[in-house]
C-alpha cells in the first residue's frame, strides 16, 4: 500500500472542465478486449498463474495511466492527473493485490522473471508506454480509458484492463488528424497579374479629365 501511494503522491492537480479532445477528427485506433495472458498485456510472465497474469495486466494498465499524468499536462481539459490520483484511491484495495501478486511471482520466478526483479520490470514496463511520435493520440486514449476508471466499480479494473488494453497500446502508434486530409479544398480566384486596367475618362471635363488621361 505504501507503494501505491508513492505512485501518485509526487501528482498534481490539474484543473480544466473542456472535454478530452485534441483532435477534429479522431484518428482510428485498435480496440478489442484481450486476454490476461495476451501479448499486449506487458512482458511475458514465464510461469505465471492467472492470478498473476491478471495482476500483470492491471498493472500495466495503472502503469499507462501513470505515464499519462506525468507526459500529457500540456493540456489541463485531459484531466489525466485528477483522474490518475482519483482511481489510485478508489481502487486502492485491487491495486494493492495485484502489486501483492507480482511481488510472489517475481520471489518465485527468480532469473525466469522479466528483468530479474520487480523493480526492472516495473521500469520496462513505464518505458513501454513512453511516447513522443504519438503524443496526442496516446494522450487522448489514456485520458478516456482514466475517466472510465472512475466510473468502475470497485473491484472491476482488472475487467476494465483487459476491455483497454489493446486501445492503449494502439495510441502509441504514430497517427495524424485525417481532417488535414479528409477536408475540401479551399478554392481561391485566380490572381491575374499585368498591366492595371485603363480608366474611363470621358465622363470627367477640365482638369479632372486632363489628370485621368495623363494617369492612363
Amino acid at each position: 500500500m505504501v507503494a501505491l501511494a508513492g505512485l501518485g503522491a509526487a501528482l498534481l492537480a490539474a484543473p480544466g472542465t473542456a472535454p478530452a479532445q485534441l483532435f477534429v477528427t479522431d484518428p482510428v485506433v485498435v480496440s478489442g478486449p484481450i486476454e490476461a495472458t495476451d501479448e499486449l498485456a506487458g512482458l511475458p510472465l514465464p510461469g505465471a498463474t492467472p492470478v498473476e497474469n491478471r495482476a500483470h495486466l492491471l498493472w500495466n494498465l495503472r502503469a499507462g495511466l501513470n505515464v499519462a499524468a506525468l507526459q500529457c499536462q500540456f493540456s489541463p481539459s485531459l484531466r489525466t492527473v485528477d483522474n490518475y490520483n482519483t482511481l489510485i484511491n478508489q481502487h486502492a484495495r485491487e491495486l494493492a493485490a495485484a502489486y501483492t501478486a507480482l511481488q510472489g511471482y517475481f520471489r518465485r520466478a527468480g532469473a525466469r522473471a522479466p528483468g530479474g526483479n520487480f523493480d526492472r520490470y516495473s521500469t520496462i514496463t513505464y518505458q513501454e508506454f513512453s511516447t513522443m511520435r504519438s503524443q496526442f493520440a496516446f494522450c487522448q486514449t489514456a485520458a478516456r480509458i482514466g475517466k472510465e476508471a472512475l466510473f468502475t466499480r470497485r473491484g472491476e479494473l482488472t475487467n476494465l484492463a483487459a476491455a483497454r488494453m489493446r486501445e492503449l497500446r494502439s495510441s502509441l502508434l504514430p497517427m495524424v488528424d485525417r481532417y488535414a486530409f479528409d477536408r475540401q479544398p479551399v478554392i481561391l480566384s485566380p490572381i491575374v497579374l499585368g498591366a492595371p486596367a485603363r480608366r474611363d475618362c470621358s465622363q470627367l471635363r477640365g482638369r479632372d479629365r486632363r489628370d485621368c488621361e495623363r494617369a492612363n
